[in-house]
């Protein structure tokens, strides 16, 4: 077999090649973008449907009384007038510039110390055990100091935030670096690769897939901290998610209560949809997406 092919031709080669090559992107791009997007959109819906009967199941069973825990349909209608409300989108605007002005300052913070960690031993010794500790303390223990620091004030939120959100971040690109192949470092320093063109072109390329993971982390993390940062820190007439659904909860209004619950995990389910096409985009980049 060896034989056969060393006696092939160039030009022959390059051709069954082309074939294979126009084969794979054939099969690749054969599917209809509609059955992909419903390929997709199916799970999600199915997933939802079994949580509602889960929940209608519960409801019927007695186990609470209905105004302690309300079923799909009696809190359908408070969601609709709530997603319809005016003043309802303008505490999702505030949430959400909170959470981006949050996770923006993270990754500045985070890529900055995953690239000194990853590139220094001694960083890496004094520091990468604290980074992950960092990570895994909870949010919510951040805010007496956070109050301390900052009173309360947008920055307590934001300080809790990207306390949250940065280490996951660094992390994420510290496992990149380290599993960045040996040739591909050899291969970037004899074509001359120095600096800051070698993070550039190299190290965060190659790094690339970990990195995304840890953003989504951190991302996590972020929504997270700033959730428990709006139930705790009330400024003034601000009105957020974080606010309404404690306002809901001190009145108790279940429906209501549920209502806001559902739209926070609406908009963490969107985000990392919003993930998902980022990732899928590097694998299909990247030829491991089999599609």
């Amino acid at each position: 077999m060896a034989l056969d092919i060393g006696k092939k031709s160039r030009p022959e080669l390059e051709r069954q090649i082309a074939g294979l090559d126009a084969l794979e992107l054939t099969t690749g791009s054969r599917r209809n973008p509609l059955l992909r997007f419903w390929s997709a959109l199916w799970p999600m819906l199915t997933a939802v449907a079994i949580a509602l009967a889960a929940w209608q199941a519960v409801v019927m069973s007695g186990w609470k009384e209905r105004y302690v825990l309300p079923g799909p349909t009696d809190m359908a209608p408070d969601f609709v007038d709530q997603i319809t409300s005016g003043s309802f989108w303008e505490a999702v605007g505030l949430t959400m510039q909170r959470a981006v002005i949050g996770f923006a300052l993270s990754i500045v913070i985070g890529v900055a110390i995953g690239v000194a960690v990853s590139q220094s031993r001694i960083m890496r010794r004094a520091f990468g055990s604290l980074i992950t500790g960092l990570q895994t303390m909870p949010s919510i223990a951040w805010f007496p100091l956070a109050i301390l620091l900052f009173k309360l004030s947008e920055s307590a939120i934001l300080f809790v935030v990207v306390l949250g959100a940065a280490p996951s971040i660094a992390n994420g690109l510290i496992a990149g670096v380290d599993y960045t192949p040996p040739i591909l470092l050899r291969a970037g320093k004899v074509m001359g690769l120095r600096g800051l063109d070698f993070y550039r072109h190299l190290i965060m390329p190659a790094s690339l897939p970990s990195f995304v993971a840890g953003l989504k982390q951190g991302w996590a993390f972020a929504w997270r901290s700033l959730m428990a940062g709006e139930l705790l820190v009330i400024i003034g007439d601000t009105t957020s998610l974080g606010v309404l659904l404690s306002q809901a909860r001190e009145l108790n209004d279940t429906p209501a209560m549920i209502s806001f619950m559902i739209m926070i995990l609406i908009i963490g389910i969107l985000i990392d949809q919003l993930f998902g096409v980022v990732d899928r985009a590097i694998r299909t980049r990247w030829g491991l997406d089999s599609g």
